[in-house]
């Protein structure tokens, strides 16, 4: 993985390398007097952080109707008497 800070002179020097490295390695960060001004992304990256995530109603309707698998099975055990003094 070469994923790497860019100076901004080397950046526009090298476009083609940080575009191919974007796209092979991830997102790659071009800084502008020291400080990171932009990143660069593959446009699949670009898509996959900007499509809508689901709502918890949608969700919890996609979530089975039996959840006994997941959360167990309720026990039947009567509660302990406790006695306040």
């Amino acid at each position: 993985m070469n994923v790497k800070q860019w100076q901004l002179q080397e950046a526009k020097n090298h476009f083609s390398e940080v575009v191919a490295l974007a796209i092979k390695d991830g997102a790659q960060t071009v800084t502008k007097h020291g400080k990171p001004a932009v990143v660069i992304v593959s446009v699949e990256e670009y898509h996959r952080n900007i499509t809508p995530h689901k709502t918890l109603i949608q969700a919890l309707r996609e979530c089975p109707e039996d959840l006994t698998p997941l959360v167990g099975t309720r026990l039947k055990d009567r509660p302990r008497d406790i006695r306040f003094e």
